[in-house]
């Protein structure tokens, strides 16, 4: 069986902490390194739920997307949730690896798990990282839309393919304009909508759209006559969990580590349930 330092050294190796914004907090949270490694289960928050899921799975290794502490904290006290997390994991013997932005702009990154699970082919990235000689590391992904089809379909093909939530999934403009091409980018997205525009792609799939930001860029018709589609944060960002599993899996049979690779399917959007307006549009 594989220590964790070896495991922790193949998953930076995917997705090195040094790619990682300067205000993120990835890597190695919880966890000693000699301890040995059978078990790994994925997942994109590191809530009670799935650290619990985590004690009764037996894993050794919770890998998420989301860092437990973003900001600084002087306690891992018990009495808050995030204390109890940092409790329950130790007690156990399970580390906790994180891989965020790191792993947004990896090649292949969150993004293009997004594209994969709704058969978009990717063309390269949004913002492309201006390290990367081959153009192929980036956040988002600019995808081709095999054979076109309307954004009411594309919405319902997001609506069908990603996990389901309370939310769904929102659009904003024609819903019956024809998509060739689309951006995509896994949780939130609206700081993106300059280089959007640049890409001159028909329409956009992100998280987290907010009123304002929103309004504007569509009553810029002119100049933005693209659709925006609203998915729910979680559900843009759950589809790494399974490509990040499979790599895992993949260096695990090639060192001989026979890693039991396992991905939550505990819903862990905060939004629970939606009441739609009588008279809503559709």
């Amino acid at each position: 069986m594989p220590r964790l330092s070896e495991v922790i050294a193949a998953l930076e190796n995917l997705w090195p902490a040094a790619r990682a914004e300067s205000w993120d907090a990835v890597g190695t949270v919880v966890g000693e390194p000699d301890q040995e490694v059978t078990r790994v289960l994925f997942a994109v928050d590191p809530v009670q739920e799935i650290v619990d899921e985590a004690v009764k799975l037996g894993a050794d290794l919770l890998v998420t997307h989301h860092p437990l502490y973003l900001r600084g904290t002087t306690t891992v006290a018990a009495s808050h949730f995030k204390g109890r997390v940092v409790h329950t994991l130790i007690k156990n013997d399970i580390a906790l690896h994180v891989a965020h932005t790191n792993a947004d702009t990896a090649d292949p990154g969150v993004s293009d798990a997004l594209a994969g699970a709704l058969d978009l082919r990717v063309v390269g990235p949004l913002v492309p990282d201006p390290t990367d000689t081959s153009g192929r590391r980036g956040l988002g992904r600019v995808c081709e839309v095999d054979p076109p089809m309307t954004v009411r379909e594309l919405a319902a093909r997001a609506a069908e393919r990603l996990p389901a939530t309370a939310q769904g999934i929102r659009v904003a403009g024609d819903p019956e304009a024809t998509v060739r091409t689309i951006a995509v980018s896994g949780g939130s997205g609206d700081s993106l909508f300059d280089q959007v525009r640049a890409s001159g792609v028909d329409a956009f799939l992100t998280a987290d759209l907010r009123h304002h930001p929103v309004s504007e860029f569509i009553a810029d018709r002119a100049h933005s006559p693209l659709a925006l589609l609203d998915a729910a944060h979680w559900a843009t960002e759950w589809p790494w969990c399974e490509l990040a599993a499979a790599q895992l899996d993949e260096i695990s049979d090639r060192h001989g580590w026979d890693l039991r690779v396992h991905v939550s399917r505990t819903v862990t959007d905060p939004w629970t349930s939606h009441s739609p307006s009588p008279g809503a549009p559709n």
